[in-house]
């Protein structure tokens, strides 16, 4: 029996916007405000309604604005969490953090979720509309706490722990960034020297008159290469770049493959490990302690941990778990996790405080992180000079031999 679909009834709401206003009240005394309405006209007619006389309104744009950063976000939710605790009704509290925020495409996003609540939206539905700032973890957590009905106690442990993720990420990258930045300095340096320095050398020693040392002769060869040849190698190393990129987005097995081997790195892999196991037993905890099942939290446990050899293990755990096995023997089974973390997991389960035990593992692996960047750091640093030492001062050498030589000749 065919039935008859209903057209769908075309939105009629009107969209408002806020306007700023500044005017006189019934006793001359200037004041000012904002006020919500479809239009200038319809504001300054509801004020004068009310006895003020509108002398200027303008209406608020949230126009331009750098992009959102995971920064934003993990502050945006400890604000969240600090004023829901204090009493500050949801949707006030997104005029204030959309307000407060010097981030005008952030404050976009802010009224845009509001909206969505004050049109019956749940807070988690209105996040999931905005997957690019809030994953499967954060709308999970959060739809997690509006069934619980302690929707602050669950942002207050969001905020918790991403703060702490992004302290982990923060010092890696702090760790990271001398080291590159030097190497970066030392390739242009070395750019300069060969494109514009050395060939002016080579014009000296064409009235030289006597043979060049070998170790000159291959600089100069290296030299007259850059010249000719540097912008094959410009293309060469962007093509490089963007075709590795592109690659690592698109094919899962490239990124299986890099992952893994930088997993095998010798320090900076056993860096990457703790870091990533740091991040997995976070989120897991997080996620358990908050009431989410433990087969729906491994769901975002395998992304939040941002190495997708753990992601694809984290599929295989859930797979088992949702079976029957245990949580330790399934990552038992993965051979991807120290002996310290199964102890301290199947101690978790038989004792019913998994969360706990999580946390206890998470910490101990972020205080593992903070002393293997330090120690990087200081191995880093002598390397460094080392490395600029015999490149730059190989090159100095070999082009002031001739010179040498020409005085021993004298």
């Amino acid at each position: 029996m065919a039935t008859a679909i209903a057209p769908r009834r075309p939105d009629t709401r009107v969209k408002e916007s806020i306007f700023i206003w500044e005017g006189t009240d019934r006793n001359n005394k200037p004041t000012r405000g904002e006020t919500k309405g479809a239009s200038e006209t319809v504001v300054t007619t509801s004020l004068r309604r009310q006895g003020i006389r509108v002398i200027k309104i303008k209406k608020q744009t949230f126009r331009g604005g750098r992009k959102i950063s995971e920064k934003d976000i993990t502050f945006f939710t400890r604000q969240l969490a600090t004023m829901l605790k204090a009493g500050v009704p949801l949707l006030q509290a997104f005029d204030i953090v959309a307000r407060g925020h010097g981030n005008a495409r952030f404050s976009r996003l802010m009224m845009d979720i509001k909206n969505k609540v004050e049109t019956g939206s749940s807070l988690s539905q209105a996040f999931r509309e905005h997957p690019g700032h809030f994953d499967a973890l954060y709308c999970n957590l959060v739809g997690a706490g509006e069934s619980a009905g302690m929707l602050d106690a669950v942002l207050d442990r969001l905020a918790t722990y991403k703060e702490k993720i992004l302290a982990i990420k923060g010092k890696i990258k702090s760790a990271l960034f001398y080291p590159c930045s030097v190497i970066v300095v030392a390739i242009i340096v070395m750019w300069v020297i060969m494109v514009f320095v050395i060939p002016s050398f080579k014009d000296v020693f064409k009235n030289f008159g006597a043979e060049l040392p070998f170790p000159t002769l291959v600089v100069i060869a290296i030299s007259d290469f850059f010249v000719k040849w540097w912008w094959l190698m410009a293309v060469a190393i962007a093509g490089a770049v963007v075709g590795i990129g592109v690659m690592f987005k698109r094919s899962e097995t490239v990124r299986y493959t890099v992952d893994r081997v930088l997993l095998k790195l010798p320090v900076v892999g056993q860096i990457i490990e703790k870091a990533t196991i740091a991040r997995w037993t976070r989120t897991l905890q997080t996620m358990f302690a908050a009431g989410v099942p433990l087969v729906e939290s491994l769901d975002a446990v395998g992304g939040a941990a941002g190495n997708i050899v753990y992601a694809q293990a984290t599929k295989r755990i859930q797979t088992e778990v949702s079976t029957g096995s245990s949580l330790t023997n399934s990552m038992s089974n993965t051979r991807l996790f120290p002996s310290m973390v199964l102890q301290m997991t199947q101690i978790g389960e038989e004792s019913g405080s998994l969360d706990n035990m999580l946390g206890k593992v998470a910490d101990f692996y972020e205080r593992e992180v903070d002393d293997a960047v330090a120690a990087l750091s200081s191995l880093l640093e002598p390397v460094i000079i080392v490395f600029l030492g015999v490149v730059i001062g190989g090159l100095v050498v070999a082009m002031y031999l001739p010179i040498f030589k020409l005085g021993a000749v004298i």
